[in-house]
């Protein structure tokens, strides 16, 4: 059961103008966002962070930033951010088996070694400890120029905030967020757990 019950999609003009934006990206407005506007200052100014660190600029395509966001929320249980991000990497044309294999990326051969290295990254700076050393440092230096890895961390730095909202309020997800999930990521253990 949700800690805060959402408000309507309609209970703020100015936050649903700017949550149009997800329907692009999931195909419908969040419940974390629809939580958030009870605050409707958090809900902009999340919304405007959302769409600032998913904006491409090139090589870090919108596929990747999902599957970046997909590798931070199972690092951390997020299940909500799991299913959303298999769904957004979907809708930005990933392949059933990146989708399906993400989780087994550093075995698979459908990721490039930026990509792994990218995925890396993710894992290290997402856990807590932080565990960002050296040879992570210096493999993203590798293959990524600077301007990506802020691209890269912005991504992985707006899920941390995320997985915390979510998996604290139990958001309830969203029937085509749940379809996602037991899609590709049933395989790797996925459940709705709290966020029924």
């Amino acid at each position: 059961m949700a800690l805060v019950n959402p408000l309507t999609q309609d209970a703020n003009a100015e936050v649903a103008e700017l949550a149009k934006f997800f329907n692009e990206t999931l195909g419908f407005c969040p419940n974390s966002v629809l939580t958030m506007q009870i605050r409707p200052a958090i809900a902009r100014s999340f919304i405007n962070l959302n769409k600032a660190v998913m904006e491409n600029h090139g090589r870090v395509t919108a596929e990747l930033k999902r599957l970046i966001g997909y590798i931070t929320s199972a690092n951390t249980g997020c299940r909500y951010c799991e299913a959303h991000t298999i769904l957004a990497a979907k809708r930005y044309g990933g392949s059933d088996g990146r989708l399906n294999n993400i989780w087994q990326f550093r075995q698979s051969d459908l990721f490039t070694s930026a990509e792994k290295a990218a995925f890396e990254f993710a894992l290290a700076a997402s856990s807590v400890p932080n565990a960002v050393d050296a040879s992570i440092s210096q493999a993203m230096n590798e293959y990524w120029d600077e301007g990506e890895i802020v691209e890269i961390l912005g991504v992985i730095s707006l899920f941390g905030y995320l997985n915390r909202w979510n998996d604290s309020m139990a958001t309830t997800l969203e029937e085509g967020a749940i379809s996602a999930g037991e899609a590709h990521l049933k395989h790797n253990g996925w459940q709705v757990s709290k966020h029924q």
